[in-house]
C-alpha cells in the first residue's frame, strides 16, 4: 500500500506493484489551495498550469516513458502545486535496494546535488570569516600538503574548486565502473586529499572547465579545517536545521573517513525543495540571511563556459533551454542518475524530481524532458 498525496485530501490507494509500471496518484481537478505544517498547497491552475497536462504527464511516468522516476514536485509563486512520488528500481551510493515505493519521508541520494549544498556551506563559512573569501589561495588550509605548492598548484584558489577550472589532470569522463575514472581512483586512494592534490596542472587555473568531484572533496576538507565539523555537521547546524531539515544521511567515504562530499549526501525530496526555496529568497528563511544575497547571485552566475557552450557557477550548471521559441536560463543542482534542481528565478518557480538511472547518459525522456513538458503546460496559460 501506498500513502497518496492529493492537496486537500488524502486516498489510500490498494494497488499491485509491477515490475514495469510505476504507481502514483494524479492531480485533482476538485483540489483546493491547503495549508499543510510546512508548505502552502494549492491547485497548478492558481499559478498558470494546466492540470490535464500534468496529469498527462504523471501516466507518463507511470507507463515508464520518463523511465524510473522516484518523485516530481513544483513549486511556484510561493505554492506547491504538484507533489508526486513513484515506485522504482533504486540505489545507495551504489548499493542496491531493489524496488522502493517512494513518499514524503524517504530518504534519495542527491549525487551530486550534493557539490551545490557544499557550494552553501562553503559561502556560509565565508560570511562566519572562517574564510577570508573565493579569492584566498587553498594552500593556506592544508600546511600538511605544502610538497604540492609547487609546479603552478600554489596558484590555486577556492574559486577555482567551485567553478571546477582548477587545472588539475583529471577524468570523470569515463564511467565509474572503470578503474581509470579519476573519482573512483580517489575514493580507493586511501588518502583522497593527498591524490586530489598531487594531481599534474594540465591548464592554467580559472581558465578551462573540468568536471572534478575531488575539487569538491578539498572544499569539504577546507570547511572542516575551518571549523572543525565535517561538512556534513557543518551543513545540519548551519543550513538544514535553520530551514527546518531534521532528516539527513551523507555517506561516509572510505577515502577520507569522512562524508563523500562530492556525492554522498541523502535528503527527502521536500528537503531539495526547502534548499531550491533558500536560493529562491536569496538566502533568507524566516526572516534570517541564512546564506549571504550576494552568494546566491555569485553561485547562479556562469564563470567559465563548458566546452558545449553553457556556463557553470560555484558548483551549478548554468543552462539554457529554448522553449516555444524563447530562451529559458536555468541554474540546475545536478546528480547521476537524473537528480534534479531546476531554480527558474525568472518566473519564481522550482522543479524537483529524483529518479534512479545511475550511470545512464544517454536516457531521451530525462528530467530536461520533464522541464519541457511542464513548461508546454506554463505556456497554455500564459
Amino acid at each position: 500500500m501506498k500513502k497518496i498525496r492529493v492537496f486537500g485530501a488524502i486516498f489510500i490507494i490498494i494497488f499491485s506493484i509491477s515490475a514495469c509500471t510505476q504507481s502514483s496518484e494524479k492531480v485533482s481537478e476538485a483540489e483546493e489551495t491547503n495549508i499543510d505544517s510546512e508548505f502552502t498547497l494549492a491547485k497548478p491552475e492558481a499559478v498558470g498550469l494546466n492540470s490535464v497536462i500534468i496529469n498527462e504527464l504523471i501516466d507518463s511516468i507511470q507507463t515508464g516513458y520518463y523511465p524510473n522516476r522516484h518523485s516530481l514536485l513544483i513549486y511556484k509563486d510561493k505554492q506547491l502545486v504538484v507533489e508526486e512520488y513513484f515506485t522504482g528500481k533504486d540505489e545507495n551510493w551504489g548499493d542496491d535496494l531493489g524496488i522502493v515505493t517512494y513518499n514524503d519521508s524517504l530518504l534519495h541520494d542527491l549525487r551530486s546535488v550534493s557539490k551545490s549544498v557544499v557550494s552553501a556551506c562553503i559561502g556560509i563559512a565565508i560570511a562566519q570569516g572562517k574564510i577570508k573569501s573565493v579569492d584566498q589561495p587553498i594552500f593556506d588550509f592544508f600546511e600538511d600538503y605544502q610538497q604540492f605548492n609547487s609546479e603552478g598548484r600554489e596558484e590555486l584558489t577556492i574559486k577555482h574548486l567551485l567553478t571546477m577550472t582548477s587545472g588539475l589532470k583529471w577524468n570523470e569522463e569515463i564511467s565509474y565502473d572503470n578503474p581509470e575514472n579519476s573519482e573512483i581512483q580517489m575514493i580507493e586512494s586511501g588518502d583522497a586529499i593527498g591524490f586530489v592534490l598531487s594531481r599534474e596542472i594540465v591548464d592554467k587555473p580559472g581558465t578551462v572547465w573540468k568536471y572534478n568531484g575531488g575539487t569538491t572533496e578539498l572544499l569539504a576538507e577546507i570547511i572542516h579545517r575551518v571549523s572543525d565539523k565535517n561538512v556534513h555537521e557543518f551543513a545540519k547546524e548551519f543550513l538544514f536545521l535553520p530551514i527546518g531539515i531534521s532528516n539527513s544521511e551523507w555517506t561516509i567515504s572510505p577515502a577520507t573517513n569522512s562524508p563523500a562530499a562530492a556525492s554522498g549526501l541523502r535528503l527527502t525530496p521536500r528537503a531539495m525543495l526547502k534548499f531550491g526555496m533558500l536560493y529562491l529568497q536569496d538566502g533568507i528563511w524566516d526572516g534570517k540571511q541564512i546564506i549571504p544575497k550576494e552568494w546566491v547571485k555569485e553561485s547562479f552566475e556562469p564563470h567559465i563556459m563548458r566546452p558545449d557552450g553553457q556556463g557553470y557557477g560555484y558548483q551549478f550548471w548554468i543552462l539554457d533551454y529554448q522553449i516555444d521559441g524563447k530562451t529559458l536560463h536555468v541554474p540546475v543542482a545536478v546528480g547521476n542518475g537524473d537528480q534534479r534542481i531546476f531554480f527558474d528565478l525568472q518566473n519564481k518557480m522550482l522543479l524537483i524530481t529524483t529518479a534512479g538511472n545511475y550511470n545512464q547518459w544517454d536516457i531521451e525522456n530525462d528530467a530536461s524532458a520533464l522541464l519541457k513538458k511542464i513548461y508546454s503546460s506554463f505556456t497554455l496559460n500564459n
